[in-house]
This record gives C-alpha cells, sequence and structure tokens, in this order.
C-alpha cells in the first residue's frame, strides 16, 4: 500500500455533492448558501476546497491548485454542455414532464453530469480521483461511464441500468442509449508477461444522432457506428456499421394459431 487514503472516498463524495450545488443551488443548495451560490454559479467556494483537498491525496498543493486554476477556466463549458444533456433528456424522453424532473430524479443527470466533470479532471491527468466520481455514481445510478470516454453534447441514455462506456470510447451529438448497453473492449493486446496493454484504442466509436436499444453490446476498438445508425435490442455487434444502417435481430413470429 503507498498510501493512505483514510477519507479520501468521502471528500471526492462531497466535491461531487458541492458541484452539484454549485451548478444547480435551487434543486441541490443549502438554504443557508442558496443565495450566495445563486449570484456565484459555479464559484461555489465548498466545491474548490472538497476538490483541493481530494487532489492533493496525489498531488503537491500547487500543482493542485494550478489543475483547479485549469479546471476553472472549462467550468462554463461543462456547465453548457450538462445543459444539453438535461435538454436530450426532456426532449427525449415523452415521460419527462420538466428539465426539473430530469435533474431531480434521472440517474442519467448524475452519471453524464460527474463523468462531465470527471473527463476535464482525467484530460488534466489527475490520478484516481476522476475515476473515483464517475465509479461513486456507476454504484448509485447502474451507469458505468469511464472518465476517459469522449463524448459529445445532448447526450442522453434512457433508464439506464447496465451501461457500460469505456475508456477510449468517442461518441457523438445527439446519441441515446438505453438501459444495458455496452460499448466494450472486443479484446485485449497483451504484454509478454501475460498483463493487458495499456492505453491503446480498445473501445467503439460512436456518430452522430446514432440511437442503441437496451441490451446491445458494441464491442472493439476498430468497430465504428455510423451516424444516424440506429442498433436494435440485445445486437451483438463487432464490426463497423454504415451511416443509416439499421442491426437488429429478425423478429420472432410464433407459428402457433390464436389462444383459444
Amino acid at each position: 500500500m503507498k498510501g493512505n487514503y483514510l477519507g479520501l472516498k468521502n471528500t471526492v463524495r462531497e466535491a461531487l455533492d458541492h458541484f452539484f450545488a454549485a451548478l444547480y443551488p435551487r434543486h441541490f443548495g443549502a438554504e443557508e448558501h442558496f443565495e450566495e451560490a445563486e449570484k456565484k454559479r459555479l464559484e461555489h467556494s465548498l466545491f474548490k476546497d472538497t476538490l483541493l483537498k481530494s487532489m492533493k491525496y496525489f498531488l503537491d498543493e500547487k500543482h493542485a491548485e494550478g489543475v483547479f486554476a485549469s479546471l476553472e477556466e472549462k467550468l462554463p463549458e461543462i456547465a453548457a454542455l450538462i445543459e444539453t444533456d438535461i435538454q436530450a433528456a426532456y426532449e427525449g424522453d415523452p415521460a419527462a414532464m420538466s428539465t426539473d424532473e430530469v435533474i431531480l430524479s434521472y440517474p442519467a443527470f448524475p452519471a453524464i453530469s460527474a463523468y462531465r466533470l470527471a473527463h476535464e479532471l482525467y484530460l488534466l491527468k489527475v490520478p484516481v480521483v476522476p475515476r473515483m466520481m464517475t465509479e461513486l455514481e456507476h454504484s448509485s445510478t447502474g451507469i458505468d461511464i469511464h472518465p476517459g470516454a469522449s463524448i459529445g453534447p445532448y447526450f442522453f441514455i434512457d433508464h439506464g441500468t447496465g451501461v457500460v462506456i469505456g475508456e477510449t470510447t468517442t461518441i457523438g451529438e445527439h446519441v441515446k442509449l438505453y438501459q444495458h448497453v455496452t460499448l466494450g473492449a472486443k479484446s485485449f493486446e497483451l504484454n509478454p508477461d501475460g498483463t493487458p496493454v495499456k492505453g491503446i484504442k480498445r473501445h467503439p466509436d460512436v456518430g452522430d444522432r446514432v440511437v442503441i436499444y437496451s441490451g446491445a453490446t458494441v464491442l472493439g476498438g476498430r468497430t465504428k457506428i455510423g451516424h444516424d445508425a440506429v442498433i436494435g435490442g440485445n445486437t451483438w455487434v463487432t464490426s463497423s456499421v454504415e451511416p443509416y444502417e439499421t442491426v437488429s435481430i429478425r423478429a420472432y413470429r410464433s407459428t402457433r394459431g390464436p389462444e383459444e
């Protein structure tokens, strides 16, 4: 064991909670901080304090401060992306009666929002913390998004349970996934000692306006799903799909007559 990580998990959880409160104080902020947070949206001091504390488990103080300064410049962009995701959920689900309902009750909201924050920290090469953020939301929503994945705006995961998005996945704009979709690796290249080679492309690329229905499995770093394609439920896809193509399992038709 290389370090003392006591309290780290709670600190990362607090940083996420304060991030949500800074982003949407009307939904997640404490009453005593509401007016201040509403005026300083995305500048909530508790978010900065807890995120810096979590990063200091792995980085020295100067490095952590520099990372936060870089992240702070990106916060408006992250907030704007999250707004597109909320809109995609509202427009993409006829059961959604308001964007408030999406923010307060849809599992896609915390899972994707935590990913948006974690992805920036991943790009800034912060160790461990980004993965902890997405895994904390994975444990509560059933949606597993690696912070290394690259996901465009207007992203929606309906229902969500069992969704897996691997580290080297790329996803375009206006993409919609349903529950139990896997965007995973087909196989692993191995080192001479039998351990997996790290840092190589292992997961698929998904184009703009693609819909992937429940239970579909799409595997492989060379697999490309073309724009406007539809991947049907329970399909197993390990080769590329052309734009506008629909992939499905042939419908089952009973040969029995009508019930008496």
